[in-house]
C-alpha cells in the first residue's frame, strides 16, 4: 500500500521481536505457518512483506527492559517469540492440534463448528 501511495522506500520497524509462534494461553492468533516471521529469518521476512528494509527489537533487550520496569519480574511468557512455552506441557503434538482446529484453512471448511469442539486452554489452572 506504501508503494502504491508513491513511496520509493518502504520500512518496517517493530518494537516487539518477529512473532514466529502462536500464543496458547488463551490468546486466539494464527497458527505458526500464518505468522509472516515463522520459518524466515529477517531478509525473507523483508521480501515477504515487500519492505526495503526490517527491523525487530531483540527479545533479551525486551526482557531487560521488564525486568527493570518491575524488578519483581523474574519471567514472563515469550512463547509467541521463541517457542518456549512456560507451562512446559506445549509440544508439537498439541501445535499440529491447535493449528488443525484454528487455522484460517480449518474455520473456512468447518464455519458451523460449535464451542464445545474447541481446544481445551493451557492457563495453568
Amino acid at each position: 500500500m506504501a508503494r502504491d501511495a508513491g513511496a520509493n522506500k518502504v520500512y518496517f520497524a517493530s518494537a516487539a521481536p518477529p512473532v514466529r509462534y502462536p500464543n496458547v494461553y488463551g490468546i486466539d492468533m494464527p497458527t505458526p505457518d500464518e505468522l509472516v516471521a515463522h520459518n524466515r529469518d529477517i531478509a525473507d521476512i523483508t521480501k515477504e512483506i515487500g519492505a526495503d528494509w526490517v527491523v525487530y527489537q531483540d527479545l533479551e533487550d525486551v526482557i531487560k527492559a521488564v525486568h527493570h520496569g518491575n524488578m519483581h519480574i523474574n519471567q514472563f511468557d515469550t512463547s509467541c517469540f521463541n517457542g518456549e512455552y512456560v507451562t512446559g506441557d506445549i509440544d508439537q503434538k498439541y501445535l499440529a492440534l491447535v493449528e488443525a482446529k484454528r487455522s484460517d484453512l480449518a474455520k473456512n471448511c468447518h464455519p458451523q463448528r460449535t464451542d464445545e469442539e474447541e481446544i481445551g486452554l493451557h492457563n495453568g489452572s
